[in-house]
């Protein structure tokens, strides 16, 4: 028999929301009836910009796509008014955050993160052999004081994702700054935003800013929310260049392709889809919340596309709610056994969830 390290035999695979097409062949229904908002993809699509591009772009399938990314760099870069060599391109932010895991952990060095933090960094930190320091989270939110409190000689890199996944929540700017001011120079803080364009402008951090301010600062930014763009995997980081540097040297090769590139470079710029993006969200989330209302159910406010919902048995209900063609995602994996989170659909989306949920605790 293979003899696997104990930490990869200890791994525990990324489950991801149950594919629309498996549950429609199990119920022997047509995929056109059942609802999945179990992934926290944007029910709007991608932006319209996005689709005239790979519309005009002939595919060029047999060719490898350019593995720097030069021209989405380019426009990542005049977007947020920092040099190309501050940024990183990866297939989706999760291999941004892998990458940081590869670059600065191993046997012997630690991570510390909040209890609830998004499985996919957990994962990481694991498969490398690091040591993870989870700081409890008794309110859902991240314990900045206490993740200080964890730091020591052996830290290397610190994570927080704002807003949270799955929890919602969201750490005032004037925290994270005062966070950034106290940690040592030479651990990295991963700052995690695949929801920040979710939040309203008062809300929205200064974070790119910041990055000119602490060279130990890593930012991840994701197309796959807001601009509609999960299924190209496409994302990145904004780091100055003695971080940045380290992370394109352990990035897979070629990992985003050519037509993905393209669709992220053109709807970078779709700033009014994006409003109408954070407009028809905040609509959502307002229609769940006053449906969990009137069902008696315990929920936490949300800063990002989803909310996380007090349910009893989350993994029986979601299962039962499978059952009558809608799919959330159950948290057990995060030790939230109570609890599912659903991701904000379009109004009749959001209607089915409410319906079939009513008829489950009825």
């Amino acid at each position: 028999m293979p003899d696997f390290p104990e930490h990869i035999q200890k791994l525990q695979p990324y489950v991801p929301g149950l594919a629309i097409n498996a549950l429609a062949s199990e119920l022997g229904i047509s995929p056109d009836d059942i609802v999945k908002v179990a992934s926290n993809e944007n029910p709007l699509g991608p932006s319209v910009l996005a689709k005239m591009a790979l519309a005009e772009t002939p595919p060029e399938i047999a060719l490898y796509p350019d593995n720097d990314s030069v021209e989405l760099t380019a426009a990542i870069a005049t977007f947020h008014n920092v040099p190309p060599e501050w940024i990183v391109v990866g297939s989706g932010s999760e291999a941004v955050l892998s990458m940081a895991a590869v670059s600065l952990l191993t046997h012997g060095r630690q991570t510390v993160y909040s209890q609830y933090s998004f499985q996919a960094f957990a994962g990481a930190a694991q498969r490398v052999g690091a040591t993870a320091v989870v700081v409890p989270s008794s309110d859902f939110r991240v314990d900045l004081d206490g993740l200080l409190g964890k730091i020591n000689e052996h830290t290397a890199l610190v994570y927080i994702a704002n807003p949270g996944n799955p929890t919602g929540t969201f750490i005032e700017n004037e925290e994270i700054e005062g966070f950034l001011r106290h940690v040592p120079k030479n651990v990295v803080v991963l700052l995690d935003e695949a929801y920040y364009e979710y939040l309203p402008e008062h809300e929205r951090s200064r974070s790119v800013e910041w990055v000119r301010d602490y060279p130990n600062l890593l930012l991840t930014r994701t197309f796959s929310k807001a601009y509609g763009l999960a299924g190209l995997r496409v994302g990145y980081g904004i780091a100055q260049p003695n971080v940045a540097d380290m992370l394109r040297r352990v990035r897979a090769p070629f990992s985003v392709t050519r037509m993905a590139q393209i669709a992220a470079a053109a709807a970078l710029n779709d700033t009014e889809f994006l409003a109408k993006t954070a407009e028809f969200n905040a609509t959502g989330l307002t229609y769940l919340y006053e449906s969990f209302d009137k069902l008696g159910l315990e929920y936490i406010r949300s800063h990002a596309n989803f909310v996380l919902v007090k349910v009893g048995d989350g993994v029986q209900m979601s299962q039962h709610l499978n059952r009558r063609g809608v799919i959330v995602r159950p948290l057990k994996s995060y030790g939230l056994t109570e609890w599912i989170r659903i991701s904000v659909g379009t109004p009749s989306e959001n209607e089915q969830v409410i319906a079939a949920l009513g008829k489950e605790l009825a």
